[in-house]
Formats: structure tokens, sequence, C-alpha cells
């Protein structure tokens, strides 16, 4: 097909869903593709695989007193589940239950670490996170557990997290999930902002040619023209090449995409015949084997809004040795710290499985952005074309174009708002 647009986003995630439905609220001419076959991205609820909903990828309003998808579900009327912070979270140590004492060394010993962490670059440091644990003298357990939650919150381990990067980021420590989830608010949202929004699934983009006046694309379905595009697809996409570019980009920009990598945040999903834990719905716990120090700690959502499931969440590099390795070494691996903590039986009510494989995909690459140490100023380059389009014409939208909120929907969502705006006066510019 051959047709000209006024803007084309390229990517049908979070920032390009609400990229093309404020561009389409404008009366713009507009047309939203995406290779895969279905929309969302990284935002994506399963109700297939069990027959009730559980979010493969994004699934916490953060910050949510502040987040816009917050107050998006509220108008939508979509429930979430309002938690506190995670201190008096079970733990189970391999043996045994943590008990209060242990509990609180864990809980001040990951403190400390989130602390020193974000003291490092509130002081300007741009260093390795793992340079700043170094320094620290914290319990052997409560070691390992930071590690691990620094890992997950940033989809890397820490040697390759920036601590001016992880400064960087605005957090209210609200962290709500949604009942119906978050890849499902995200889609009911742009639904309700532009119903009918020009959406081309399986339309895979492999150049766009910037060197004239607007920009050509050529997809699996012919050449397409406009005068604007948005570029809403992820970093470690561009970064191998995924999406090539005719001229090539600026080496300062392309370097930007190398410096701002996706980490490994994958899932093990787990649906029982009946409730094997005993646990409130929508409960939390970690687990660690003291006993082995090279067994990963692995922390779950326990009957998540009273399903009888399990919800194992993994990251960094176990995450993606674990989807190399397959399926069945994610169901084991997640399986045996449950079996741990709630006794081998519960193996028999095992119903079903999934995994996610983010790292997997050639389309996603990830999980999400994290500034590599050293590289922290590179995030700046990418938000910086939110505002000032490179050549006029391309625009690159995204959670890791957001300065405080990178790695989150609701930071994807801004940023995809911030490109359409920039778009609309530029357009309107040129009317002018």
């Amino acid at each position: 097909m051959t047709a000209q647009h006024e803007v084309i986003v390229i990517g049908a995630g979070a920032a390009g869903l609400a990229a093309g439905a404020r561009l389409a609220q404008a009366g713009t001419d507009v047309l939203v593709l995406e290779a895969a076959a279905r929309t969302g991205g990284r935002a994506f609820t399963d109700t297939a695989t069990f027959g009730v909903a559980w979010d493969r990828g994004c699934h916490w309003l953060h910050s949510a007193s502040v987040n816009p998808l917050r107050a998006a579900a509220d108008e939508l009327g979509l429930a979430y589940f309002v938690r506190g912070n995670r201190k008096a979270r079970a733990t189970h140590l391999g043996d045994h239950w943590a008990d209060e004492v242990e509990r609180e060394s864990i809980w001040d010993a990951i403190q400390a670490s989130y602390a020193a962490i974000h003291k490092a670059g509130e002081e300007g440091r741009d260093v390795a996170a793992s340079a700043v644990l170094a320094e620290l003298t914290l319990p052997p357990e409560g070691a390992r557990l930071a590690r691990h939650w620094l890992t997950l919150l940033s989809a890397a381990e820490p040697e390759r997290l920036s601590t001016l990067d992880y400064a960087a980021y605005a957090d209210t420590g609200e962290n709500y999930p949604v009942e119906k989830g978050y890849g499902a608010l995200v889609q009911a949202l742009a639904a309700r902002e532009a119903p009918g929004l020009p959406i081309a699934t399986g339309c895979a983009v492999s150049t766009i040619d910037w060197s004239g006046q607007g920009v050509t694309l050529a997809t699996s379905r012919g050449t397409l023209t406009a005068r604007l595009a948005i570029v809403a697809v992820p970093t470690s996409v561009i970064a191998r090449g995924g999406l090539a570019f005719a001229p090539l980009l600026p080496p300062d920009l392309a370097e930007a995409f190398e410096a701002l990598p996706l980490g490994a945040a994958e899932k093990v999903a787990f649906l029982f015949d009946r409730d094997v834990f005993g646990a409130e719905p929508t409960s939390y716990i970690d687990t660690l084997d003291r006993r082995d120090p090279e067994r990963k700690p692995v922390n779950f959502t326990l009957n998540p809004f009273g399903h009888p499931m399990a919800v194992a969440q993994l990251g960094g590099a176990n995450a993606a040795a674990l989807v190399t390795a397959g399926p069945a070494a994610m169901r084991d691996f997640a399986l045996a710290a449950l079996k741990d903590a709630f006794g081998a039986d519960i193996d028999k009510h095992v119903a079903g499985v999934a995994t996610t494989g983010w790292v997997a995909d050639p389309l996603i690459g990830g999980g999400y952005s994290c500034a590599l140490p050293g590289f922290a100023h590179m995030r700046a380059r990418l938000t910086q074309t939110l505002t000032h389009p490179l050549g006029d014409r391309l625009l690159f939208a995204g959670e890791a174009a957001s300065p405080h909120a990178y790695s989150t929907a609701h930071g994807a969502h801004q940023t995809g708002l911030a490109a359409a705006d920039t778009a609309l006066a530029r357009l309107r510019g040129r009317a002018a």
C-alpha cells in the first residue's frame, strides 16, 4: 500500500497509543503501525491462558497518587488494590519463615541500600550501584534480598545500574495493581480517548527515510509517507538495528539508545485447582534459600484478587538465562521456591503454568530501560526529541524518554502525549 499521512506513529504500546489518541482527538490524519498482531506492547493483560486476567508485562500503577493512569482507572471504573509498603512482607528463608527480628533486619538492609544508592546519585556520582553496595556492611540475607529488589526495580543487576539514573526516578512509593489488568487499562483508555483510532497491526517498519521534507517508511505492507513520525519502539530494537534509518541517526542519539538497554523482567504464573496458600487475596512474599547462596531469590504475588494463583517475578541475568533455558526451567525454578515455603504437595494442585519471554521477543527485547553506569546523561538525549524533533520530523517516545518516570507505563504514556503535542505544534506552525 502507498499512502500519505500527516503523522505516522510507529509502535502501539502505551506511548504509541497515547500519541495516536491525542493526535486523532485533534483531528490529525494519523496512522499507528504495529509490527505485532496485537497492540499494547509491554502492557499486555492475558485473559486467555487461565480465564482470568493477569499481566504479562507492566502490572503496578507506580506512584499512584500522581499517576495519570490511576486517575484514568477511576474514571473508567477499573478497580485497583491499594497496598501499603512492603515492610510487613512475609519472607521464607529456605528452611523456615523469617521471624519479626529477621524481617526487620532484611527490611533495614534493603532500605539502607536504596538510601545509599539514592544519596550517591543525588551527589552527582554516576557509578554502578554495586560499588555503593560494596561500601555497606549488611547481613547476608539482607544483602541478597537488597540485590534482588534492586535487580527487579531496574531489570538489571546493580553492576549495570547507574546511581545517577536511579536517583532521577520520582517515586512516591505507592504501587497499586489493577484488578482487570494494567494492559486492559491502557487499551480501555485509548479506546475512550480515540474510538476508531486507525491502527495497522502486523505491519512491520524496516526503514525510516528522513532525508526529504517528510518521512518515507518501508513497511511489510508497502511504502507510507508522512510529514512527521513518532517512533515509539523499545530502545533495544533500535540499538540492535531492528529499525533502520536513512540517513543514520546522529552518533549522539544512536549512542543514547545503546546506553539505555532493556534489562530482563520476566514472570512465571501458576494456576492452582484450589487455594493452596491460605493467604489473603493479593498477598506478597519473598523467598530466599539461605542454605544455598547460589540460588537466586524470587518473590511472588499470591491469590491475586482472590484467584488461586501465584505469580513469580524474575529479573536480570537470572531471568534472561531462564528464558533461554525454556519454560520448563522457569517453571521448575519458581515452583521449587513455592514448594520450600508451602510443601511439596502443592505440585499436585497446579492446574496451569504460563511463562513470559520478553527478552526473546524480537519486537521488544527485554523489560524496561536502565541507564548503564556512567551514561545517565544519555536519557536526556531521548527526552530532548520530545520537544525538538530530529530534522524537525522525527520524535522518539517511550518509557526510556521519560526523565523521571522511566521504566513505567505512565512514563511511556506521558511521553506519547508530549510527542503528540510537539507534532501538533509543528503541523500548525507549518500550516500557518
